[in-house]
Formats: structure tokens, sequence, C-alpha cells
């Protein structure tokens, strides 16, 4: 498999002076998915900016793990939320145009 668009847990951990425990924690909750390819982790860089949330909000504003995880799934429920009220806004306004 590629690692094109993976990052090693190695250098995501160097990069933010983390320990490693902490990306398995997340891992293990279920917040992101760690691959494994020929005995070296990767995540997908798609979600280091998520990552680095997470980092923030443990380390700095001392969160634990399940906080990060209640938080992000009210994030995501809003976000849900939001493309609803957006969606039916614009239905509304077809009414409101006829």
């Amino acid at each position: 498999m590629k690692t094109d668009n993976l990052i090693s847990l190695e250098q995501l951990c160097s990069n933010h002076k983390i320990e490693i425990s902490f990306i398995y924690s997340l891992n293990e909750c279920g917040l992101i998915q760690v691959i494994a390819i020929d005995q070296e982790e990767y995540v997908d860089q798609q979600i280091v900016s998520e990552i680095e949330k997470m980092i923030r909000m443990h380390y700095e504003l001392n969160i634990n793990i399940e906080g990060i995880d209640t938080i992000f799934n009210l994030l995501k429920k809003i976000e849900q939320q939001q493309e609803e009220i957006n969606y039916l806004t614009t239905r509304l306004k077809l009414y409101e145009e006829q």
C-alpha cells in the first residue's frame, strides 16, 4: 500500500512533542484510525488537523480522552444539524418563490 497521503506516527509525535501512547488512546477510543504497513504505523494526512485539535485539547486544556470524544461527537452533531438547516432553508426559499 502506498504511503503518499499518510504520515508516520513517529514523525507526528516528534513534530508535536507528544507521546505515542496518546495517539494509541485516540485510536482505541475510535477518534482516529491508525494504519499499520510493513511494521510502521501511520495516520491519514487528512485528519492531522483534527489530531492537532485533540492534542491542544489534551495538553493545553487538560481534557481527557473521554472528554475529547464527547466534544468531537457534539461538534459532529452540530455540523449535521447545520447541514440540515441549510438544506431546509434552501427548500423553504424554493416554496417562497412560487
